[in-house]
């Protein structure tokens, strides 16, 4: 085990995309701890587009980061030092831990992983906090009934293509929106999505009417932006919008101004819901045993991209907003 321990911190917020100078390696003595606490020994980070919001200096639905201290984000880990009865030494853990090489935790913040069931960087996307955001948001919210049309923008991130194989074993017809087509290509003929639409080449109107000639059941909106705009005018009677993210505006620092959605509600009779994963804090158990059982299954697939180190932890954060990733962006710090 090292004796410095490496860790990032912001230093300033953010002005539209976020840079590398927002950022800075440090490093720093290895933490020791006290009797409750463990010692965790990062193997790999979640980079999330959450984490944003909370680089904005403003409370929302959580706190957000103080300037000069650690990131935190999702962790799978090794404990490598314990005193607290729960945990033994070896014991792959997953919970909110810092960008560090190593973090202290009181136990409360971490669960058990067990590395039997799957792969454990899955603890971080398919069985972990995007695919649980997936099952609760379409099925508590959305409903899904076979047969009904399900749009997904944002189709082929670590939500997204939980949402859309979610919609496919439930019968429902899938549309995904995605940003290239390789992306829609993998959407389609890995995922099994029905139709895709790479919003960046194709006049979005257009290609919902076409791609969607029944109209819209269900529309699962990670995007927001002119992307839901469009959505908007396929919606069917007793349409469900679920409202999870709105990753087109995290960058934008001005208050962006589209089509008021009220009519669009009141005309089909729709709800639009929004949601954050935590509102089913008291569940998880639940989701965790699903998603776990249909990826064994063979119902759920995913991808994973992976990038080399702690020190590239920013520009894996960055490459969230330039659509470079397809499934889970993570980055390994140490080998499992």
């Amino acid at each position: 085990m090292e004796s410095k321990n490496r860790s990032i911190l912001l230093v300033s917020r953010p002005k539209g995309m976020p840079i590398q100078d927002n950022f800075k390696l440090i490093e720093e003595p290895l933490p020791s701890i006290r009797d409750g606490e463990v010692l965790v020994e990062t193997i790999y980070l979640s980079v999330d587009p959450y984490m944003r919001g909370r680089m904005r200096g403003i409370k929302t639905y959580t706190s957000p980061y103080n300037l000069n201290e650690v990131l935190t984000g999702g962790v799978v880990g090794r404990i490598v030092e314990s005193k607290n009865k729960r945990f033994e030494i070896g014991d792959i853990i997953e919970g909110r831990l810092g960008w560090s090489d190593y973090s202290v935790s009181n136990g409360r913040n971490i669960r058990k992983v067990n590395p039997n069931l799957a792969p454990i960087t899955t603890a971080l996307g398919v069985v972990g906090m995007p695919g649980l955001t997936a099952y609760f948001g379409l099925l508590d919210i959305g409903k899904p009934k076979s047969g009904e049309t399900v749009v997904v923008s944002g189709a082929a991130g670590a939500v997204g293509t939980v949402v859309g194989q979610i919609a496919k074993n439930k019968g429902c017809r899938v549309i995904g929106i995605a940003g290239s087509e390789e992306k829609n290509e993998y959407l389609e003929k890995e995922l099994g999505f029905d139709a895709t639409i790479n919003y960046k080449e194709e006049n979005l109107r257009e290609a919902l009417k076409d791609k969607c000639p029944d109209g819209v059941d269900i529309y699962f909106d990670n995007v927001g932006g002119v992307v839901t705009d469009h959505v908007m005018y396929r919606l069917n009677f007793q349409a469900r919008i679920i409202v999870c993210g709105q990753i087109s505006e995290y960058n934008s620092e001005e208050q962006a101004v589209g089509p008021r959605v009220q009519r669009f509600l009141l005309n089909c009779s729709a709800l639009m819901k929004a949601f954050i994963v935590s509102d089913y804090s008291e569940r998880f158990s639940e989701g965790y045993q699903y998603l776990g059982d249909w990826v064994q299954q063979g119902k759920l697939k995913y991808r994973e991209n992976i990038i080399e180190g702690l020190e590239n932890a920013p520009n894996a954060f960055i490459g969230l907003f330039k659509g470079e990733n397809i499934g889970k962006q993570l980055v390994r710090v140490k080998a499992e």
